[in-house]
């Protein structure tokens, strides 16, 4: 049975851990409005990215010159999913569920014999898959020291995706990722990026027009040939607001849990240990009695 000391030592472990979760969970709620607000404010931008490429390709993508990050390639057997996940832990299941669609994604396209490989943003997504899918992760990017997200981060992952897409690598990418939706609930997503009218068909609603028509100067397919890499960048910045954001709702949803399970902890070890000294007591004063009466 532990002795008092122990229950002593116990309870001040538990202490100390409480105030660093408690700590983390004040860090994380002050970082949580401006991850949120950017990822609000980047919404709207990469729907209406999206919108614009959408009324371009429309007319564009059953073309037989037509961009090939647009329409893709004809075999389409080689997948390239991007896994974008959080570099640091202690954020509940959130890492966990992202990785989760990511393996049943895989699987998916296994049944179907099509080529998988991985490409990792962020170093929980590479730890949790490289146990089972090591062999088809081609790269892990690191944003750990990363001060601030913005287009020129993005950009960098997007420059590898296209360069991978141009060498011939791959034929379909795909962003697996975390929607924010409240500091509660975040909600693993999976968007196909290239081709880009394979998401642009199912996720963006055109604009009504109203009988008007659009020119465009130059033509539609020198606008997409710079568009598209835009819009790819746009997209991949959209994910990782979505789970800069995501990461911080759930990093103080579990260090609140860790905060009041760590309270509930100490209160029973106190009573455990309040029930020990007092059973100690009294058995000291009954020693102390029968001695008096012995004498």
């Amino acid at each position: 049975m532990p002795s008092l000391k122990d229950f002593r030592n116990r309870i001040a472990s538990v202490k100390s851990t409480q105030k660093i979760t408690k700590a983390m969970q004040m860090v994380a709620a002050a970082k949580l409005r401006k991850a949120q607000d950017a990822a609000e404010a980047a919404t709207p931008y990469a729907k209406r990215m999206a919108a614009v490429v959408a009324n371009l390709s429309s007319s564009m993508k059953d073309r037989p010159g037509a961009p090939a990050l647009l329409v893709g390639r004809a075999a389409a057997e080689s997948h390239l999913i991007v896994v974008c996940t959080a570099d640091r832990g202690l954020c509940g299941g959130f890492n966990s569920n992202i990785a989760r669609r990511a393996r049943e994604h895989i699987a998916r396209l296994e049944r179907e014999g099509k080529t998988v490989k991985i490409l990792c943003v962020g170093r929980k997504g590479f730890d949790q898959l490289k146990r089972l899918h090591a062999k088809k992760i081609v790269e892990t990017i690191s944003l750990r020291e990363v001060k601030k997200l913005d287009s020129h981060v993005a950009a960098g992952i997007a420059d590898k995706i296209v360069a991978r897409f141009d060498a011939g690598d791959v034929d379909v990418v795909t962003l697996v990722f975390s929607k924010f939706k409240n500091v509660i609930t975040q909600e693993p997503a999976s968007q196909t990026v290239i081709p880009a009218a394979e998401s642009l068909d199912a996720e963006v609603e055109l604009p009504d027009l109203k009988g008007s028509a659009y020119e465009y100067e130059p033509d539609e397919e020198e606008i997409l040939e710079v568009l598209l890499p835009r819009n790819l960048t746009t997209q991949v910045l959209n994910a990782l607001l979505q789970n800069a954001a995501g990461e911080q709702g759930a990093r103080m949803s579990a260090m609140d849990n860790a905060t009041r399970n760590a309270g509930d902890m100490i209160d029973s070890l106190s009573i455990k240990y309040n029930r020990m000294r007092q059973a100690n007591i009294t058995k000291e004063l009954i020693e102390i009695i029968s001695g008096a009466e012995a004498l």
